[in-house]
């Protein structure tokens, strides 16, 4: 299952909680095959990407989107693209 990961800050801001609504949207578009996570841009796992400024958006483990909200429509080809290249979808 391909992982959209939004880190923001806790509590969120509003951006962030925006960037958590737009990925869901696009999520949406792929039941059960891309699952939502919100993280927090201080934890642990936010150090491996670097972190400067939030809201951050990781599709896989691609960096997709920093200091801004990613509308769906600009994640829905992300994802897309994320899904037809992953090995289950080349059966493997």
């Amino acid at each position: 299952m391909l992982q959209i990961k939004v880190f923001g800050t806790t509590p969120p801001c509003a951006n962030c909680k925006r960037a958590e609504r737009e990925a869901l949207k696009a999520a949406g578009q792929f039941p059960g095959l891309v699952e939502v996570v919100h993280l927090d841009a201080m934890g642990p796992e936010a150090a491996q990407y670097g972190l400067m400024v939030t809201p951050v958006v990781v599709v896989g483990e691609n960096v997709v989107s920093t200091g801004r909200v990613a509308p769906a429509a600009k994640l829905v080809p992300i994802i897309q693209a994320a899904i037809s290249d992953s090995p289950a979808a080349q059966g493997g």
